[in-house]
């Protein structure tokens, strides 16, 4: 079973969530190699879109092995968002993808992310502006709502619908949540049975089984996975198996994951470039390592070398030592 967005059908239901700061290019490829159906690049703001940032170009930049890719912009204007998209497709991304689910106070501060949600006749306006603008599928991702008194994803997701949204992805939370409580995956369903489009489902998902509950929970036709992943770029894989067979697949052995996170490491340097990426890569290198033996002071180690030769010293010992995989605790 697969997705169709648009003209586009996609092998396999599970997708890489949008998340500021950790899915850039080399984590994306990386996922995308390891089975997700889709990857989705970092929020990327409209406005430093179309100034050609040289931030927002590195968000948008990819390459042929993550197609098709999809770019999330976040904005409040629709003709800005709708030039923003054009230059993303003149860049080649596949997918035009429009945030109204960042809780995030700058965001949201900004009339933008989330707080669209509390602006019907706004958002329409956006949507239909992205949708107009471009020649390929535009996506939405939202939340349920702005707080418990005004869940309206489900009357959201129909606006989207008349607008040409192609497909629409749920966070089962209010963005007064934030990331706080319990997804509630059985609301999704409200949104399913609205439309007649895709549904994504989102939130916790942390487990194989959780995946599926959300989906019997939901009714949704995939599952987006976020915080679940961080150090296990192979998830969406294991996802992807469990969900198709019913198996569920072992982690990497301790040699493949050591060279994977070398890889890693090694593009983000070529990505960002030695220093930045250097600093970039000391969050995933720590939850590369959660639950080994002595994981606490290698952090402390890398985040106190300054060379590449040095963390991947640190990192070839620190593996080196460790006599088998760890029991990995649940990820939030």
């Amino acid at each position: 079973m697969g997705l169709r967005i648009g003209p586009l059908a996609l092998e396999g239901r599970v997708v890489l969530a949008p998340m500021s700061g950790v899915t850039d290019m080399p984590f994306r490829r990386l996922v995308k190699r390891q089975g997700a159906t889709l990857v989705i690049s970092e929020m990327i703001a409209s406005q430093a879109m179309i100034r050609h940032t040289r931030q927002s170009l590195l968000k948008a930049a990819h390459v042929p092995e993550e197609h098709p890719m999809a770019v999330q912009l976040a904005g409040c204007d629709p003709e800005v968002m709708a030039e923003a998209a054009k230059l993303n497709v003149d860049l080649g991304a596949a997918i035009i993808d429009i945030n109204m689910g960042c809780p995030v106070k700058k965001v949201v501060g900004g009339h933008a992310g989330s707080a669209l949600m509390r602006d019907e006749a706004h958002a329409a306006r956006i949507l239909e502006a992205t949708v107009k603008a471009v020649n390929i599928p535009v996506t939405l991702k939202m939340r349920t709502g702005w707080d418990d008194n005004s869940r309206n994803a489900p009357r959201l997701a129909k606006i989207a619908e008349d607008v040409g949204i192609q497909m629409i992805t749920i966070h089962g939370r209010t963005r007064c949540q934030l990331y706080n409580g319990k997804a509630d995956w059985p609301f999704i369903r409200q949104v399913k049975e609205a439309v007649s489009l895709p549904v994504i489902g989102n939130g916790d998902v942390v487990t194989v089984e959780d995946a599926k509950t959300l989906l019997d929970q939901s009714g949704a036709d995939g599952v987006m996975v976020g915080r679940g992943c961080y150090g296990r770029p192979w998830f969406l894989r294991q996802v992807s198996h469990y969900l198709e067979t019913g198996e569920k697949l072992p982690d990497p052995s301790l040699e493949e994951k050591r060279a994977l996170v070398l890889e890693h490491v090694e593009e983000m340097l070529l990505h960002h470039g030695e220093y930045t990426g250097l600093l970039m890569a000391r969050k995933h290198i720590g939850w590369y390592s959660r639950g080994f033996p002595n994981s606490a002071e290698f952090r402390v180690a890398i985040n106190q070398a300054t060379t590449p030769q040095e963390v991947s010293g640190l990192i070839e010992d620190f593996y080196e030592k460790q006599g088998g995989d760890p029991t990995l605790s649940s990820q939030s």
